[in-house]
Order: C-alpha cells, then sequence, then structure tokens
C-alpha cells in the first residue's frame, strides 16, 4: 500500500529525529521535500553551511554537482542523495570537453599559460579539478563579477565555463568583450572567452515574455536569474542570483506586481500575490524535480538499515583540486 504524503512526512521526521543526519534542500526542490530540509538555501551556500554541522551524514536533495560540493568542502562526511539527478548544464561539459576548449584556443595563439579558466560552480567536480589545476577558480551567479574583477588582474584571457550567458551577462555589466566558443568570433578580440553552455530552464524566458508582462501589467517589474539569455537580462529591471533575487522580491512592497524569470517551485513559495513566472510555460527543472518525498524516505531507511544508498564518492586527485578551485573562491 503506497503511503501518502503526509505519512512519509511523519516517517520521514521520525528517522531524522533518530539518525546522526542532516537533510539539506535546494530551493528548486519541490515544496513537500523542500519542506523536509534542515537547511536549505542555493547550492554554495548549502555547501558551506553543511560543513559547519556535526551530523555524521548529509541527505542532498538537489543536483549530482551539488553533492559533490558538500563532499569536496567536507571529505570526511558522508554525502548520499536521494537521487543522483544529473544538471543538464553541468553535463554539458567534462574534463575531455575543457580540454578540447583549451586546445582550441591554442588553435589561436593563446597558450594554456596564458589561459585564466574559471568554472560556474554549475559543474562537476572533473571540470573544477582541471580549472583548479591551472590556477582558476569557483563562481557562482551571486560572486561571478568579483571573480572575474580578481581574475582580471593576473592579465589572462579568462575562459569562462559552461553557462555562456552568465558570462556573456557579467562582461555586459562590466563594460567587456566577450565571444562564444565557435561562434565564428576571434578570441583574441574578447576578454572573457565563454564555452557553449546553458540553462535549459532559463533559456525558456524570453524578450517577447518581458513585452507582454509590461504591456498586461503596467508598472510590471521584472526581475530575472542571469543564466537568462544577455537580451532578456538587458531588458530587466532586475538581474540576481537565486538569493539576490529572493531578497529583492521580498523587500517589494506587496501591491507591487514583479514577473520573475527563473524555476517554478522557487517563484511560486516568494509571495501569495502579485508574483508571475515570465513564461508563458512552467519553467520547472526536471532533474531538480526527480527527487521525491518517498526518494527521502527510502534513502534515511537505508542509512537506519546501515546500507546508505547513493553516496557520493571522489577520487583523492579530483578532491584535492577541486577544493583549491572552490577555496580560492572562498577567500575572496
Amino acid at each position: 500500500m503506497q503511503l501518502t504524503n503526509e505519512e512519509l512526512k511523519q516517517k520521514i521526521r521520525a528517522l531524522k529525529e533518530k539518525l546522526s543526519v542532516t537533510v539539506v534542500a535546494h530551493f528548486y526542490q519541490r515544496d513537500e521535500v523542500f519542506e523536509m530540509g534542515d537547511i536549505t538555501g542555493d547550492s554554495l551556500e548549502l555547501a558551506i553551511r553543511t560543513r559547519d554541522n556535526d551530523a555524521e551524514f548529509v541527505v542532498f536533495c538537489g543536483v549530482g554537482f551539488m553533492g559533490q560540493s558538500v563532499k569536496v568542502l567536507s571529505p570526511n562526511k558522508r554525502v548520499v542523495m536521494p537521487k543522483v539527478a544529473c544538471c543538464a548544464m553541468a553535463r554539458m561539459i567534462d574534463s575531455l570537453y575543457f580540454d578540447d576548449s583549451v586546445t582550441f584556443l591554442k588553435g589561436y595563439g593563446i597558450d594554456k599559460e596564458h589561459i585564466l579558466p574559471i568554472t560556474y560552480i554549475n559543474s562537476n567536480a572533473d571540470v573544477k579539478a582541471k580549472v583548479g589545476e591551472m590556477g582558476g577558480m569557483v563562481c557562482t551567479s551571486a560572486n561571478a563579477k568579483i571573480i572575474i574583477t580578481q581574475a582580471l588582474k593576473e592579465g589572462k584571457k579568462i575562459l569562462f565555463v559552461p553557462d555562456r550567458c552568465l558570462g556573456q551577462n557579467i562582461a555586459n555589466q562590466m563594460g567587456l568583450r566577450s565571444c562564444v566558443i565557435g561562434d565564428g568570433t576571434n578570441p583574441n578580440e574578447a576578454d572573457i572567452i565563454c564555452y557553449n553552455g546553458f540553462c535549459s530552464v532559463h533559456q525558456l524566458f524570453s524578450v517577447e515574455d518581458i513585452n507582454f508582462y509590461r504591456k498586461k501589467y503596467p508598472g510590471i517589474l521584472i526581475a530575472t536569474h542571469p543564466e537568462c539569455d544577455p537580451a532578456v537580462c538587458d531588458a530587466s529591471d532586475f538581474v540576481g542570483s537565486t538569493s539576490q533575487l529572493i531578497k529583492y522580491i521580498k523587500e517589494l512592497p506587496q501591491e507591487q506586481k514583479v514577473a520573475v524569470g527563473t524555476e517554478f517551485n522557487m517563484v511560486n513559495r516568494l509571495r501569495a500575490k502579485n508574483t508571475y513566472v515570465l513564461s508563458s510555460s512552467k519553467p520547472e527543472c526536471p532533474t531538480m524535480n526527480e527527487t521525491t518525498l518517498e526518494d527521502l524516505y527510502l534513502t534515511l531507511k537505508a542509512i537506519d538499515e546501515g546500507a546508505p544508498i547513493n553516496e557520493i564518492f571522489i577520487d583523492e586527485k579530483t578532491q584535492k583540486w577541486a577544493k583549491i578551485a572552490l577555496e580560492r573562491m572562498l577567500a575572496l
């Protein structure tokens, strides 16, 4: 007999009290899973906060690269995931594609020694490790401008992976030149050379959507995530990371209408009224929504039975260099 959501929640709460576990949930998780989180937030915030947590097990409700980030920063913790779901953007690049990008730039006379790589935190540990070995670092959507400002001081070409939109949007904000690998532009003419990756959810938002909402609701504000296309961000009233969007929107007067360009589950929890999703379709991340209450319950049950499932392991070399790349960012 299948358990109801309320029955599952009761069993989850009982196991959480019994076990040395911390349940961690990303903002984009289903509401019922998010509700079970002891720690909630965006990907880097979750990795940092769990580092200072005393529980033996971290049960991470999110996508694979996020669980890896927790393990990289806290190698002695046991990290398990109800679903090791794959972020589409993170899957667009691996260590081999990263090496191919470096080789591509060499074809334009840009040697490896003159490249400083920066990877968005939405990348797997093997890419973070490659970046760390080349003297580069990780960034988030909230601190990308700070990280790039620091990186420019080294006088090298910045190779930004994997999200072209974030790289281009930060370049636009800073008055820098950018290009995307394979777009026909000579990378020697760009300050920031972007890998051609993207977030499938944030690609759903368009300038046409913005025009529709502005026409339907005069005076409405448009707030978008920098993973959106540069044309969308340029037409917005506010552009910010997940945590910055939450802060901006929650500080608006209740009567102020706002259309938000980011993942549906998070937007749906922001305010009771006058908040709209900037899309004609439901911008729901399919992999973030793979994790269910039943998955969480079964994961906790497996820990209780002494046979944890979906545990995250990272080899020693990848662990070392990925951690260095993350710690360079945290030092700033």
